[in-house]
């Protein structure tokens, strides 16, 4: 039986995602109040007697009904554009990530350091672990250090897809021939999924994302055991 919690966003493990899901519960409640207002006045119409044949224009009600509409699209454009020059690129990242598109894996590349790359494909059935879940965990997760700011440069190599970690507020088309970029702050550990969002072919829906936070020393260690 569904709970409320299954309706709502995942919780956020980014600064950024933060910020969308206040945006969305700021406009969501302004619609929520919009058609209430508007219900009511429906309703109060369709049982009111009341009525004049000859009322050509109302001044008045006219400018309220302008007024209004306007006020109200300014409260949901300030943190709109807030949150787009928040989502905006950033000059100076800790960390870099090439993130590459395959039919039907992703490969990784750490531009940081040398020779520090490798495939993930999606976990196959019989050899998932009973704590894991299925066709969403990968054979190999991208370890990344939280409390750090990162940065994603996305392609692809053959059509396009889409690099997508929704607890992290972050979506980007990965298209061939060009490098897109992206950036997020982990805020806390722990293992995040995602998926391709973009229709890619037959196996579209069985190539996960695995972003795994761990703390930056542990995340030293990953590196030097690679190296």
């Amino acid at each position: 039986m569904a709970t409320w919690s299954d309706f709502s966003l995942q919780n956020s493990a980014s600064p950024l995602m933060e910020q969308l899901i206040f945006f969305h519960d700021h406009t969501l409640l302004i619609l929520i109040m919009i058609t209430i207002m508007v219900s009511y006045l429906m309703i109060t119409l369709f049982f009111n007697k009341f009525t004049n044949r000859y009322l050509l224009e109302g001044q008045t009600i006219e400018v309220i009904w302008t007024v209004l509409p306007a006020i109200t699209l300014i409260f949901i454009a300030l943190p709109s554009l807030k949150l787009l020059y928040l989502l905006d690129e950033i000059g100076s990242p800790t960390l870099t990530l090439k993130s590459i598109g395959h039919q039907w894996y992703w490969s990784y590349e750490y531009s940081d350091f040398i020779n520090v790359e490798f495939d993930s494909y999606m976990t196959s059935d019989n050899e998932v672990p009973m704590n894991s879940f299925r066709l969403i965990d990968a054979d190999n997760r991208t370890t990344l250090p939280m409390n750090t700011q990162i940065r994603v440069l996305v392609t692809a190599a053959d059509v396009i897809h889409s690099w997508t970690v929704p607890v992290l507020g972050v979506k980007t088309d990965a298209t061939p021939g060009r490098l897109n970029q992206t950036n997020f702050f982990i805020s806390r550990p722990g293992v995040f999924f995602g998926q391709c969002s973009e229709i890619c072919g037959a196996n579209h829906s069985f190539m996960p994302i695995v972003i795994e936070s761990v703390p930056m020393k542990m995340f030293i260690n990953w590196i030097k055991m690679i190296l």
